[in-house]
This record gives C-alpha cells, structure tokens and sequence, in this order.
C-alpha cells in the first residue's frame, strides 16, 4: 500500500510541556513539473477554460431550447502531469460556489500516476477561477513573485468534464447504452440536503429515470440509487448541478450464492490465481471460532495448516459448522468480496489469517465458566506457534442470551484480563460480536425488541472492541422477492440483527462500542420476516465441493469487518499499541444521521438522546480512511503513555490517594488557524482510551470502581481560561464523583460527564468552536478516577502503573489552509505508515 501524504503525528514525551525542534532539511515542498514558459503555459491554461465553459453554455442553451432541463454551471476535469499530483484544493473557491467534486488516480501508458480532479463553476463565476490564472501570468511577464504557482504549473491539461470524470469504479462496471443498471449517485448537498434530493428524484421523473425512495446523508453528500443506463447518467450531468460521483450499486450476495457450483469455481479459481499475503507481513487476525475449512481455495492461500489449531484434540481444526469459515471470508476480504471477485487486478493482503477453534459447532452448550479459559488456550496456542506477530483476535461467538445486563461474567473478565495481558503476554487488541436478536417472532416489531435484547457475554468486556450492526443493504435485486418483501431497516438504520445496552444500568460501559454492516431483513404483507441474500454479506461456504460462497449477516460479520480494519492499522502503524488501535476506529466513527433521527425521542434533551444513542450504537460507524490517516484540513495527534493514577498517602500507609495528573501542550497550527476567518466552524475531537485489570474475585464485580483497577478522564483547555487555571480546575474534577460536571469554565462537550462519556475505558467526546477560540485550545489534560488499585491498596496495587493511548484531532470545513504541515514540521514522527 502506497504511503499516505499526511499520516497521524505521534507525540513521544509529551504529558509535560515540550519544546518542539524543527526537522533539519526542507522536506515536503510540492513537486511541480518544469514549466519553461510559464506565460504560454498559463495562457493555455486560460484557453482551455474558455473552451469549458463556451461549451456548457451552448449545451445549457441547446437544451432549453427544446425544453429540456439544463444547469446552471460548468464541471470540469483537471489532469496532473504523469508522475506528478494536482495542487487540486486550490481550484475550489467555497464563497464564490466553486466546489471540488472528486479527485481521482491514474495510470497512463508508461504506468506513470496522475491525478484527475473534477470541480463545478456556476455561471457567472468564471472569472473567479480565470483571475488566478490570470494573477500567474501577470507575474510571470513582469518577473514578480508567482502568485497561485503551485495550482497552475500542476496542471497539465483540462476539459468539459464526462461520465467517465464522475465515474468511481472500473470502467468495465460502467453501464452500456442498451443495459440499465442499478447505481449510486453522490449528491453534493450543501445548504438544503432535502431540497437537494427533492429536486434531483423531480430530475430522474423528468427523465424517465427510475430510483429508490432510499438515501444515505454524509457530510456535504447525499447519497441516492437510480437505475439507469450510460446515456441517462450523461443525461443527468447535462440537467443536474448536483452531482458529485456516479458508482455501480453493489451486487448483492444473491448473484454469487444463486450461481451454479461450476461457475462458481470458476470465479474462485480466477480470484485465487490473484491472490496472496505479503511475505513481509508482521501481522494477523486469529478467528476464534468454530474452526476453519482451509482447504477452500480462496482460505488456502492466506491460511496455513500450521496456523489452524484447536482447544480440543478431539474436535480436530476442521469446520463442519460453517460459522468460523464465514468469519474467516468476512476478515479476509471484508465487505468487498464481491468487487474483488469482478477485478482483475492482484490482491496482496498485508496480514496473515489465523484460526482457533473454541467450539465444534455454533450454539454449542458448555459450561459457561469455562469458556474463559477456553479462549486464554485458543489464544496462548496460536501465540505459542507465532510468538512475534501482532495480531487482532475475533471472538464472534457469543452465550445464547442477554442476562447479564452489563454486569461482568468470568467470560468477559477473563476477556479483561487478556487484554490487558494479566497473563504476564502483551496486551491485545480482542475484538467482539455484540451479539443478535435472534427469534423470527421478534423481528417485525423492530427497532423494540433491540433495544430489550441486551448485548451478550463476553461482549460486555470493558477492554474489548464491541461490535455491533448498523446495515445499509435495503435494495432487494430480485424482482420476485421484491415484489413480496421489502427491507425491514432504512439504509444507515440499525440492522434488525443487534442488540443493545439500552435498558443496562448506567455504570457499565456503553456497548456496542461501534457498528458495521450487519446486513437486513425482509418482511412481507403479512409481517413474515425473513434473512435475504440480497440483504446480506458475501463469504465463504465451508463446504467448497457444495458451493464455494455463501450469504453471511448478524453482529459476528460486522465483527469480521472490524478486524479487518484493525488489523490494517497495525500493519500501517506497526508500533501503535492495541488501546491505540481501537482509540482510532472508536474516534473516527459518526453518528449516520438515520441512526440520530430513528432514536431521537421528541420531548428529551439533547443529551438524552445523545446518551441512548450511546447504548443503542456505540460512538457510531468507523471510518476506514479517518482512521488511517490525517488531511490537510484533518490534523490527529496521538500520544502513548504511562502514568500512576495512585500513591500512598504516606509511607507505609495501606490508604491511596490520586497522584498522577498529564498535561498537554499539543503543537498547534495557531497561525494556519489564524488564517481563516475567526468565526469558521472548527472541530476538536478527543478519544482516551486503556485497559482496566478486572478486580481479582467476583465478589467486588458488582461495583464498578472494584471491578475496574483505576480509571480515566480528560478535559480540555477553555480559550479564555489561563493555564494555571486549567491545572486548578483538573485537580478540582479529579476529585469530585463521576457524572458531575468538571466545575469551571469547561468547553461545551457534545457529550460531557453526565452523557455516559465517563463509562468504560474508552472515552470520547467533541466540540465545536470558532477558529478564533481554537487558536487557544491545545491543552489537554487527563487525569485519574478511582478504582481498585485505590480502593484495594491493601493488595498491593495502590503504585501500579497503567497506560493509555489518548487521540486529539483538529478539523477544519476546508482545505484552502494547510492546517496539517505547520505541525507536521516540528515532529518527527517515530510512527509512520509501512509501506
């Protein structure tokens, strides 16, 4: 994987105030490509932007003139020299209209990179995109300092942007003129998101365009399914001002398992032929499960017999259930199975798979104590044949019920344990399903029964990674079945499939931590529910003499995708702790704004309903790519330390006090911040996250200062307060109870103390503020909260130290001011991405 232009900065010694030194050596200039005359080249530049812009007009004008739809602005594609990138934030000007759409990445001839951008000029607002070209070559005659250099040497050549400027995906995915295909189209939705859509469906009417009353909402994007051909999607781009890319609509797990076992085979072998694990690779996901079918040609490549073991002898490493070799195809190909089987290109999976059968079959019933050290010895076994790799281990398997309600069980504690490496081992990163609602006679009252069905044991672990299911599949593709059926979530709305924390006391930590695809359900006229191909994952059959794919759903797939994610980030970041790497799927995870409007109770606070969105979903949907890496506009820092949240109170003395508070002085981009207007909306994003050691004995796991060993909490520096304080305001909140508020001038979290943000021990919380307040707001400080190491000092843990990985982020609404390099200079970071 090519290394990211802005990965995350890690700070190394930093709980005190630190002097940062600026690298030796430039570094990090922008290439261009030579320019030799730079008035012709801008010239040229020039030209090609009259050409754009005369041609959308005559076209805007031809269609009005046969009383056809047209819009009102020009889209046009921007193109880098080979080998080099566009300065493409340049060419947006948000005030003046002018929207960057979608950059893109190429190959040419020589298999040379360069990039494609596409933006959208409305008329009348030419001359704003002119006049910096124009600036350029004013300097360039009269041998002045190059304004706007960067933006116009990078680009090598322009033009009216086409379908294939907004296309995503592979060409051979595109529709042809005589098919009609399902597929997505990305709406740009600033200001009015409901107008935006109104209009464009009104569009598609117009058009003669069929499209699914069903839509997903991003940031600055909506997104709606239409069916259509190349002619109607060039159609659209002639009428709409609005769109921003055009992706083919995922086949669904339907085609590949109705395919005959021969054809099936064929795909496979294809596949396989493409596929491999890097030889290099320091990393794996071990499947705790049902074992795993490694014979089935697309496991046989990245899961070796060596890496295949058991808890029991006499149960062998073979699957003859079926459910670890789903799991298996969920974690090694995630949610893309489908479009890697439709590429031809070589797929190089940077981990390895590993698999340890816990259980011969799923449901199988055992004693329920037992299965923590079951799952110690399906770890310790895979650990013992592959001692130096780091690894994340899936656990989608879960007790048949709900009935702890929060409280820890010996399964969840030995899950604590494990993960804080109690064992003496290292710490790990365990990854869990949360557990499903699994009775058909519950699924037509949906959502309520998710919200009576309690996660299920050991996912209630507070060091663990839970996982619950959010689906966006809600398009049935068979007309048969969906003409008798239709999708029991929206698109974005939780899966019918998870369960919750929502009726759990309130202190025990909010899970599921996060959700993923967890895929829908079908209910016909009558109420009848039913699982649905179409409304599922693709994997892998266990039987591959039978068929080689099969449909997959529940907690225990978005679990597999999970894993997938985290196992990523460890082969990127390679020495990123394991509370590291769940800090960064937790922070980079959003609320999709179906999942708000489905549990908002009309009538409660917003903190309510931020607070039962927390028990219902977790912290929300990760992000793959806000997890990676940093942008110009997206500056994460994260420190990893050690601190002792306790002391003695005096030599001897069998009593604890708190000892250990950290501050941060985070570098910060004051100047680039400064740059924007004051009043621009800014984000400040802050995710804490450790592992807890379980209190020894269930006697004290009904209590959770007892059953945690110490915990953790974080605040943030009011712009207006001094330094002093700050530090005075942190001793005052270390010392009052859990769920009041932190006293002082605090900023005004989104989720605050008495939200559920003190749960756990991964904590997260956010706020917004004007960039002129932000310019002030680099001090952080975290400090300590009671627990058993305290209020046990008696068994010899009261100087114990402990460790946490804490996240801070800086997000701006654009990315015309580098808000990432200015920091980026006076680090350097001991982490970065491997290549």
């Amino acid at each position: 994987m090519a290394e990211t232009e802005y990965p995350h900065l890690f700070l190394t010694d930093t709980a005190e105030p630190i002097d940062y030194i600026n690298p030796v050596g430039g570094g990090g200039d922008f290439a261009l490509p030579p320019r030799p005359d730079r008035p012709a080249h801008a010239q040229r530049v020039l030209d090609g932007l009259e050409r754009a812009w005369t041609r959308a007009r005559e076209e805007a004008d031809d269609r009005k003139a046969v009383s056809m739809p047209a819009r009102s602005g020009t889209y046009i594609e921007f193109e880098s020299a080979p080998g080099f990138e566009l300065k493409f934030e340049s060419l947006e000007a948000r005030n003046s209209g002018i929207r960057l759409l979608n950059v893109r990445e190429h190959l040419d001839e020589d298999k040379r990179k360069l990039q494609r951008a596409t933006i959208y000029v409305p008329f009348g607002k030419e001359k704003v995109l002119a006049r910096k070209v124009e600036r350029y070559r004013e300097d360039a005659l009269n041998d002045k300092k190059l304004r706007n250099a960067k933006l116009v040497e990078s680009i090598d050549n322009l033009r009216s942007a086409v379908l294939q400027s907004f296309w995503y995906d592979p060409a051979s995915l595109l529709p042809s003129e005589q098919n009609t295909v399902w597929c997505e189209v990305w709406l740009r939705s600033e200001g009015n998101p409901d107008l935006v859509v109104a209009d464009f469906f009104a569009l598609c009417a117009e058009l003669e365009i069929e499209t699914r009353d069903t839509r997903l909402s991003f940031p600055e994007r909506e997104v709606v399914t239409i069916k259509a051909s190349d002619e109607d999607l060039s159609a659209l781009l002639s009428s709409s001002d609005h769109v921003a890319e055009f992706r083919r609509a995922k086949e669904t797990a339907a085609f590949w398992t109705g395919l005959p076992n021969a054809d099936q085979a064929e795909w496979a072998e294809q596949f396989a032929e493409r596929l491999s694990v890097d030889p290099d690779t320091g990393c794996s996901i071990c499947v705790i499960d049902t074992g795993a079918n490694n014979g089935h040609p697309l496991l046989a490549p990245v899961l070796e017999d060596d890496d295949c073991h058991t808890v029991d002898a006499d149960w062998g490493t073979a699957d003859a259930d079926g459910h670890g070799t789903l799991i298996c195809g969920t974690v090694a190909f995630g949610d893309r199975l489908r479009h890697l089987l439709e590429t031809a290109d070589p797929i190089v999976l940077p981990y390895r798979l590993e698999s340890s059968k816990l259980i011969p079959v799923s449901g199988h019933q055992s004693d329920g104590r037992l299965y923590g050290e079951r799952t110690r010895q399906a770890i310790s076994r895979a650990e013992v044949q592959r001692p130096d790799i780091r690894r994340a281990l899936c656990l989608a398997i879960t007790s048949e019920d709900g009935r702890d309600f929060g409280r820890p069980s010996s399964w969840s504690g030995a899950i604590d344990q494990i993960a804080a490496g109690i064992d003496g081992g290292p710490k790990r990163l365990l990854v869990l399903a949360a557990g499903n609602v699994t009775d058909p006679s519950e699924w037509k009252d949906y959502p309520n029964p998710n919200l009576t069905n309690t996660v299920h044991d050991p996912a209630q672990a507070w060091n663990a990674l839970t996982v619950g299911a959010v689906t966006f599949k809600d398009r049935i593709q068979d007309e048969d079945l969906a003409f008798l059926y239709k999708p029991v979530a929206r698109g974005g709305q939780l899966s019918p499939y998870s369960s919750t924390s929502a009726i759990w006391e309130p202190k025990w930590p909010n899970k599921p931590d996060i959700v993923l695809e967890g895929g829908n359900l079908g209910m016909d006229g009558t109420g009848f529910t039913t699982e649905l191909d179409d409304l599922s994952l693709l994997s892998l059959h266990h039987k591959p003499q039978e068929a080689l794919f099969q449909s997959t759903a529940m907690t225990s797939a978005a679990s597999g995708l999970a894993s997938e994610m985290a196992v990523r980030l460890m082969a990127e970041y390679p020495d990123a702790w394991p509370e590291t790497i769940r800090a960064l799927l937790v922070h980079s995870s959003r609320w999709t704004d179906q999942l708000r409007s489905q549990f908002e109770v009309v009538g409660n606070s917003e903190k309510a309903n931020i607070e039962r969105l927390l028990r219902i979903c977790g912290y929300g949907v990760p992000d793959f790519t806000r997890a990676r890496e940093s942008a110009r506009n997206s500056l994460t820092l994260i420190a990893q330390e050690e601190i002792q949240p306790f002391e003695p109170k005096k030599p001897g003395s069998t009593d604890s006090r708190a000892k250990d508070m950290h501050l941060y002085e985070l570098p910060w981009p004051t100047e680039a911040l400064a740059e924007l207007p004051d009043n621009t909306p800014v984000r400040i994003d802050v995710t804490l996250s450790y592992f807890i050691e379980p209190g020894p004995g269930e006697i004290g796991w009904r209590d959770k200062y007892r059953y945690r060993s110490f915990g953790l909490d974080f605040n943030l520096k009011n712009p207006t307060e001094t330094l002093d304080n700050f530090k005075t305001r942190l001793n005052k909140a270390a010392r009052e109870p859990e769920g009041t508020d932190y006293g002082g001038p605090s900023v005004k979290w989104t989720i605050g103390p008495k939200a559920g943000r003190p749960r756990g021990s991964i904590h997260r919380d956010w706020v917004e503020m004007m960039a002129i307040e932000a310019r002030s707001a680099n001090v952080v400080g975290v400090f300590p909260r009671s627990g058993w190491w305290k209020e046990r000092s008696y068994l010899g843990r009261g100087s114990a130290r402990g460790r946490y990985s804490l996240i801070v982020s800086l997000t701006t609404p654009t990315t015309e001011v580098d808000i990432y390099t200015p920091v980026a200079v006076k680090i350097a970071p001991p982490i970065g991405i491997a290549t």
